[in-house]
C-alpha cells in the first residue's frame, strides 16, 4: 500500500510517500521545508517531488493521509485543498488525522506519559498528553503556557522547544509531524470509509471579515 502523507499544520511544509507493508513502514520520499510563509507555494510541489523521487506516479498511490491541525488556518487550509483535490483527481480516500497525534507516533517508546506542544501563535501553545503507550489522554487544546497546569515533565514538539522554561518541561523529538508519523497515526482508519477533512483550528482564524463602514451625516 503506498500512501502520500502531507501536514502544513506547523511551520513545516511535509510531504512524504510511505509504504505500508502488513505493520512494516517504509519512507519512500520525504519533501520537508520549514517556512510557516510557504504552505501554499511549496506544499503541492513538495508532494509531486516525493512521489517522483519513490519512482512511482500519482496513479499508483493507495491513499492520502492529510494532518488536520490544530494549527493556523491559512496553513492547514493549503494542505488540505491538495490532499483533497488529489484524492478527489485520482478517486482514492484521503484520511485526515490530528498533526498531535502524528507528532505523538514518532516519540520514542518510554515509561512515562508525555505532551505534545505546537506553536500556535499569540503567545499560545496547541497541545495534548499522551500515556506511555502514546494514547492520547487529553487534547487537543490550546492555551498559554503558563496557564497549562500539568505534572508530566517532558514534551514533543516545536512549542516544547519554545516554552520549556515556562512549562517547565525538558524537550524531547519529534519538533514536528512526519510522513512516517502521519501514516501511523492514521494507519487504523485504512480500509474504513474516512472521515470528512475538517480543520481543527480551536479559535477563530487571525482575519476576520472588515466591520461595516459607519455612516457619515451632515447637519
Amino acid at each position: 500500500m503506498l500512501v502520500l502523507a502531507i501536514d502544513t499544520s506547523t511551520p513545516a511544509v511535509t510531504a512524504g510517500l510511505v509504504a505500508l507493508d502488513g505493520d512494516a513502514l517504509e519512507s519512500r520520499g520525504d519533501r520537508v521545508t520549514v517556512d510557516p510563509r510557504a504552505h501554499g507555494e511549496l506544499i503541492t510541489p513538495h508532494a509531486l517531488e516525493a512521489v517522483k523521487a519513490a519512482g512511482v506516479t500519482l496513479r499508483d498511490l493507495d491513499a492520502i493521509v492529510c494532518g488536520v491541525g490544530p494549527g493556523p488556518f491559512t496553513g492547514l487550509r493549503a494542505g488540505m485543498a491538495t490532499a483533497a483535490s488529489l484524492a478527489h483527481a485520482l478517486g482514492i480516500p484521503a484520511y485526515p488525522v490530528c498533526s498531535l497525534d502524528a507528532i505523538a507516533a514518532d516519540v520514542a517508546p518510554g515509561e512515562a506519559p508525555f505532551l505534545v506542544l505546537t506553536d500556535a501563535r499569540r503567545r499560545e501553545v496547541y497541545w495534548a498528553a499522551y500515556a506511555a503507550d502514546g494514547a492520547r489522554t487529553d487534547g487537543p487544546n490550546v492555551e498559554r503556557p503558563g496557564d497549562l497546569k500539568t505534572t508530566i515533565k517532558v514534551a514533543a514538539g516545536d512549542g516544547a522547544l519554545l516554552y520549556a522554561d515556562a512549562l517547565g518541561v525538558q524537550p524531547i523529538e519529534p519538533r514536528f509531524p512526519s510522513p512516517i508519523g502521519l501514516v501511523k497515526a492514521a494507519r487504523k482508519d485504512f480500509g474504513e470509509e474516512p472521515a470528512p477533512l475538517t480543520p481543527l483550528y480551536l479559535r477563530r482564524p487571525d482575519a476576520v471579515e472588515p466591520a461595516a463602514r459607519k455612516k457619515v451625516t451632515t447637519s
